[in-house]
């Protein structure tokens, strides 16, 4: 079986598991205490940083971040293929952990000009943006429209997708990103603390794998926001679905954009806004 046809299957949570801590604490319940024992997702301060020039620190789940980096590098326009990225490192110290990368010059000169500087917070897309001129809203139109029988395939792949979630299982305090296959297999699930940081965790293991985008969709844990339906649009990806509801912003671009979305996605019934 080849690297894209692989499909990542879910390890054991362990107490000291990377990217899961132990926490405790007293739970109370009708007047009365109990000492308990719970295991809690991690948040890890992660650097981008692009031929030396540091661009960005997001708060990351720290496990497969090389996926991560290079789908927030191909999700955020800093390059526009894998090909452009030549290098990556990635190096832990006390205060977290820089993931150096080396990209084209084209790229880099690109990323230059923005001077783009902020620092992601949990769940946002936007902190630290300087200006209202960086809101990127004038998303180009993807190039191709999913198949209405993709639609059927959503409860299938969510009866399996608890299933492949083992820190949600273990914690409660993730969001996860999964790649349904027109077969309505899941290909690929990543979990994170931030839906979008799940999602660039998915985007860059189809993008390393060479998988073709145009034979399936994505399915989110969390609601649909602006951000997921701009990076899913980055990515030439026609069908974003997501198990909670949808903002007004991720309908509008969605719409702009000729992305399919499709939102409170549970059990056998589901919400189309295109």
């Amino acid at each position: 079986m080849s690297n894209a046809q692989r499909s990542i299957q879910p390890q054991f949570i362990e107490n000291h598991q990377q990217g899961v801590s132990k926490a405790h604490g007293i739970r109370y319940r009708l007047a009365q205490t109990q000492t308990v024992e719970d295991l809690v997702m991690d948040e890890h301060p992660v650097a981008l940083v692009y031929n030396g020039l540091s661009h960005v620190v997001m708060m990351v789940t720290p496990v497969e971040l090389e996926y991560f980096a290079v789908g927030f590098s191909l999700s955020e326009g800093i390059i526009v293929s894998r090909h452009e990225l030549y290098d990556l490192e990635i190096i832990k110290n006390l205060m977290g952990t820089e993931i150096n990368m080396t990209i084209s010059a084209r790229a880099f000169a690109q990323l230059k000009s923005k001077k783009r500087s902020l620092e992601g917070r949990t769940g946002c897309g936007l902190c630290g943006i300087e200006s209202l001129q960086q809101l990127e809203i004038d998303l180009p139109k993807i190039s191709h429209s999913y198949q209405q029988h993709w639609l059927g395939l959503i409860p299938q792949a969510l009866e399996v997708l608890p299933t492949r979630q083992p820190m949600t299982m273990a914690t409660g305090g993730a969001h996860a990103a999964a790649w349904v296959t027109l077969d309505g297999q899941l290909l690929a699930v990543f979990e994170d603390v931030g839906r979008h940081n799940a999602l660039d965790k998915l985007l860059g293991f189809l993008s390393e794998n060479e998988h073709d985008l145009k034979t399936g969709f994505v399915l989110m844990t969390s609601r649909a926001s602006y951000e997921l339906v701009r990076k899913c649009a980055k990515l030439d990806i026609a069908l974003l679905a997501s198990i909670s509801a949808p903002t007004a912003l991720a309908i509008s671009l969605a719409e702009k954009a000729g992305i399919g979305l499709v939102s409170f996605c549970r059990g056998d019934g589901f919400v189309v806004y295109r």
